[in-house]
């Protein structure tokens, strides 16, 4: 693939999901399982099923230590190496980071295992990026909290050169880097809005209303131009597709009629491209992403032959 920046916003707008594809949010869906640490047994098989039908990226979370007063230990495996094994288990999907934690890692390491997904996907990786927001993270992995801004930075200037200008002369890191790495950033990282739009290539908003997105789209374009904005909404797809729509934290609760009017209207306040987050949804998983893909992606993916190929 040639451009997954292009590829990700094509034809104006577009659908994603976040992992893991479990509602364990969900109190009656836990059986005595700890909250926050998702059942993965049907993973495969549900990300499969999200890349025939034609869902345009898949996200993951980079949550390198399980803290049970946060609630959550994202898709339980480690980021690099499980979009390592999507990349070879399914054909067009983009594969996403959302986000990885910049200034817990060695960042050659980073560089290497990015390098790694994006040749072995040919070209599907969607770098996102983040300081991290975790403290309890930072002196277990001996890092210095205060000094994250500072390390993202730093870690930045790396991932751009692909190490060149901070290794020895005839010291490289392979795999080539081919295509280039779309690097995408998760809130502020610590830096100031400029700096971001300069030197990143796209932004991960955190959720929020369209009208809460009207107002960041303006303030990402001012400084980034027409580099991608993307955000991510938390889904409880009510059976009734009549159902209306009923905000909660991060999302809402929706027939599908009412989801469709909230992507169009979070379309029209700039976001390109919303990733579906499902642990709070409470019907199966299986069920809810068909029914996105025959009722709701033909809305906004009417050009991509792949939007309602359903097996």
């Amino acid at each position: 693939m040639d451009n997954a920046l292009d590829y990700l916003v094509s034809g104006s707008f577009s659908i994603g999901v976040e992992l893991p594809l479990d509602n364990d949010w969900v109190a009656a869906s836990r059986q005595g399982s700890h909250p926050g640490i998702p059942d993965m047994s049907h993973h495969a098989e549900l990300a499969q099923l999200v890349d025939r039908l034609g869902f345009r990226a898949m996200w993951v979370r980079d949550v390198p230590l399980f803290d049970p007063s946060f609630g959550d230990a994202g898709q339980t495996y480690d980021a690099f190496t499980y979009l390592g094994y999507l990349a070879a288990i399914t054909e067009r999907i983009l594969l996403g980071t959302a986000a990885i934690v910049l200034p817990l890692r060695e960042p050659l390491l980073t560089l290497k295992s990015a390098a790694t997904i994006q040749s072995l996907s040919h070209g599907r990786l969607l770098l996102g990026v983040a300081s991290g927001d975790r403290p309890v993270e930072y002196p277990i992995f001996r890092r210095d909290y205060a000094l994250r801004g500072e390390n993202f930075r730093e870690q930045i200037a790396i991932l751009r050169s692909e190490g060149r200008d901070y290794l020895p002369a005839g010291i490289e890191v392979l795999p080539d880097l081919h295509p280039s790495l779309p690097i995408l950033v998760a809130g502020l990282a610590q830096q100031q809005l400029p700096w971001l739009g300069e030197h990143m290539d796209g932004c991960l908003a955190y959720p929020g209303t369209p009208d809460d997105h009207r107002r960041r789209s303006a303030a990402w374009r001012a400084v980034a131009g027409n580099k991608p904005y993307v955000s991510v909404l938390h889904l409880d797809l009510a059976k009734n597709r009549f159902e209306p729509l009923a905000r909660h934290r991060f999302g809402v609760r929706a027939g599908c009629n009412a989801l469709i009017d909230e992507l169009t209207a979070m379309r029209a306040a700039g976001v390109q491209h919303i990733s579906l987050h499902f642990r709070r949804n409470h019907r199966p998983i299986k069920e809810t992403l068909q029914e996105l893909a025959t009722e709701v992606l033909p809305y906004f993916h009417s050009n991509d032959p792949a939007a309602v190929a359903i097996a």
